[in-house]
């Protein structure tokens, strides 16, 4: 059976362009003992894979030039030689860019529940949703009447760590791009305020949305809108370092602010994290986040692009501002 997968044809300097990525087509393996066969349906596109893309030691190994991608997945298993899994399971897992894939049946999870949108466990009830909560609850720990300021607050992560934060009753400030997401912050997600980084009175509209100052700042942007931030710092706040997209496509590394005369004055804490670190709190997680979606406590944004052609272009909306909540594409029919 003929197959297609997405490979990284070469390492890129800045945002990834077409000729970056290269399609190929495979034959699709037979499942042996323990294994699956496995329907690519929802693929999730996430910041985090650009740095995969650098030839740079991280907290994960980079993609190899002339190998697939990977990438979170929700898909069907179509075959099975796993007893586990049967023909028609849906299921989530880290997997490589393909149509179709064959792997070890513990690749994979089964999803909780069918009873909501399958793409969920691409955002709020996947990946996203964990990395917000756990970040948020573990570093952060927001208490009720603080002050807590969100960046890329409109996107996957920000979103979530904001309602959460509305939850334990903080004051939730969002940072985003453009009035349709800033307004979709205060109007729809409940955010206290939100600020528009494009504007050039940026500074002044952060400063006049916390005149009791920042306790916690979950950073997902880095760059000159954390300069700002920064200046806003409470004793004592909590800094949880998620993501910096606004410097994943330099060619340069970001010199970054000298924060450190700031966080020894404050004796803040900042704190970076991957949500691997977290994994004991994960089933917590999910059941406290699908309990808050079914009662209507977290809403949710996803951005659906259709067709595997489209994964490159759906992968380049996360550093242009383009996608609007989670950004995922649709590849096949449920």
């Amino acid at each position: 059976m003929n197959n297609q997968q997405v490979v990284l044809a070469k390492r890129p300097q800045s945002i990834p362009q077409d000729d970056v990525f290269r399609f190929e087509t495979i034959e699709t393996r037979e499942p042996h003992a323990g294994e699956v066969q496995v329907e690519s349906i929802y693929v999730s596109v996430d910041p985090y894979m650009r740095g995969r893309m650098n030839d740079t030691k991280s907290y994960v190994q980079p993609f190899q030039v002339n190998e697939p991608l990977q990438g979170h997945i929700v898909g069907k298993v179509t075959q099975s030689n796993d007893e586990r899994l049967s023909v028609g399971d849906y299921v989530t897992g880290i997997l490589p860019w393909k149509k179709i894939n064959t792997v070890n049946g513990d690749d994979v999870t089964p999803v909780p529940s069918k009873d909501v949108p399958l793409h969920l466990y691409l955002s709020v009830l996947g990946m996203p949703g964990m990395t917000a909560y756990t970040g948020l609850l573990q570093i952060g720990q927001p208490q009720s009447g603080e002050t807590v300021v969100v960046s890329a607050a409109s996107g996957a992560v920000g979103s979530v760590v904001g309602q959460i934060a509305k939850i334990k009753g903080a004051k939730v400030v969002g940072i985003a791009g453009g009035k349709q997401k800033t307004t979709y912050l205060t109007d729809e997600l409940g955010f206290d305020a939100a600020i528009d980084y494009k504007q050039d009175d940026f500074a002044q509209q952060l400063e006049a949305a916390v005149p009791d100052g920042i306790d916690v700042y979950f950073e997902n942007v880095g760059g000159a809108i954390s300069d700002e931030v920064f200046k806003h710092l409470n004793r004592f706040a909590r800094v949880p370092v998620c993501g910096a997209i606004s410097a994943y496509n330099n060619e340069k590394d970001d010199i970054g602010p000298r924060i450190q005369g700031t966080l020894i004055k404050n004796q803040a804490l900042m704190q970076g994290f991957v949500v691997a670190q977290f994994a004991d709190h994960f089933k917590e997680a999910s059941e406290q986040l699908a309990q808050w979606v079914s009662e209507g406590k977290i809403k949710f944004e996803v951005t659906i692009d259709e067709g595997f052609d489209n994964l490159p272009s759906a992968f380049r909306k996360l550093f242009t501002g383009e996608n609007f909540g989670k950004q995922v594409v649709k590849v096949a029919e449920e």
